[in-house]
């Protein structure tokens, strides 16, 4: 049983566990926040233990973090403590002020190491520069690229937490056991309907159309089987592994429960006939493409765009400030087989992101070095 007494490391805020119903309000009260930083991500992801973690300042709640802990096998005493996404804290300020309680609260409670991914990007590419990236046979990488937009921000936490120890986890093509360091993501504050199709390339503009003519319907429904039939149908075709239709279950029982806005399914028919289907998961301000689906068969209806552009108008009729679809590799190479995914969602329109990316922090070095073995040996 964890303590609750605060971990303390000098000046600044300090960490102790709190209960589910607090870090939900805390994270109520922030404009917009990772889902994968809720208490329901917990109760989703059953083959972790979940903890949620306050930083105090007087008393008073100032940040929090949805921590899963990995055992170790053959040494079930210690564990991986990861924020995927997270934690909820200032990235602005002096971030030694509140990662340092962090390690000393995790490290007394038994972890090896702390993994996490600040909720913070670096840099941002334009859809325009995207596609004169992609046909310039010079640029191989988004990073070959001058970025539209530097955060600073992004920059500075990038080196203190390289100065303070911490390991970058972020593979090189943009994908590794973790979530992506590279997204594509469509700025909607501010934004009307008529905006977001300008933005968008013909392809997607004549595709959305073709949906609309052809009589393909788009409805928010609960038929988890019918997407799930439909995703392992998908995931035969493009040679990925699926997850279990349970998966699914808990994870919409979850969110769902935790806010009935937190999650939707879209399912798009065309005379009856389910040819795509996609999942829904809003935080706040912060819309995502979770999961996706489509049939082989009437591919021309295009029911793909229609799921997409239902979840992007209904995301900004709910006040979102951004549509999330997910990761993507920084490839520009033509030649590359991820480099149909950033060119199709470079179609939206929207902007290629770079976030600070995933960092661990060894607390006990020599079970992380073991654990670090074990993960290389087993592919992670």
């Amino acid at each position: 049983m964890f303590s609750s007494e605060p971990a303390r490391t000098g000046l600044g805020p300090t960490v102790a566990p709190i209960s589910a119903a607090e870090h939900l309000a805390f994270l109520r009260a922030q404009r917009s926040v990772s889902f994968l930083q809720t208490p329901a991500w917990g109760r989703v992801k059953t083959e972790w233990r979940s903890e949620s973690l306050g930083w105090f300042d007087g008393g008073q709640l100032v940040g929090a973090g949805l921590v899963l802990h990995r055992p170790v096998p053959r040494l079930d005493r210690f564990t991986l403590a990861y924020l995927p996404e997270g934690p909820v804290i200032d990235w602005t300020g002096e971030i030694d002020a509140w990662l340092d309680p962090l390690a000393a609260h995790l490290k007394e409670h038994g972890a090896f190491a702390i993994r996490l991914g600040p909720p913070v990007c670096t840099d941002t590419w334009s859809a325009a520069q995207v596609k004169e990236g992609i046909a310039d046979p010079g640029s191989k990488r988004l990073t070959d690229l001058p970025s539209e937009w530097a955060d600073p921000v992004g920059a500075r936490v990038t080196g203190r937490l390289k100065d303070a120890g911490w390991l970058p986890q972020s593979p090189k093509d943009g994908f590794g056991v973790g979530h992506p360091q590279f997204k594509y993501e469509i700025p909607l504050a501010g934004k009307t309907e008529d905006d977001l199709l300008r933005g968008m390339n013909q392809q997607w503009r004549r595709n959305i159309r073709k949906a609309a003519k052809e009589g393909v319907e788009v409805t928010v429904g609960e038929d988890l089987k019918a997407f799930h039939d439909l995703y392992v149908h998908t995931a035969e075709r493009d040679r990925f592994t699926p997850r279990p239709l349970r998966y699914f279950e808990t994870m919409f029982a979850a969110l769902n429960a935790e806010d009935p806005e937190r999650i939707r399914l879209y399912l798009a028919r065309h005379q009856g006939d389910l040819v795509a289907a996609t999942l829904l998961v809003r935080a706040g301000a912060h819309a995502v493409y979770a999961y996706g689906a489509s049939s082989t068969g009437k591919r021309e209806v295009r029911g793909s765009n229609a799921c997409q552009w239902a979840m992007v108008r209904d995301s900004l009729a709910a006040g979102c400030d951004v549509y999330d679809l997910r990761g993507i590799t920084p490839t520009l190479d033509s030649d590359d087989p991820h480099i149909g995914l950033i060119q199709f969602k470079a179609g939206t329109g929207g902007q290629a992101v770079r976030y600070v990316g995933e960092w661990d922090l060894p607390l006990r070095p020599m079970v992380y070095r073991a654990f670090d073995l074990y993960m290389k040996r087993r592919g992670r």
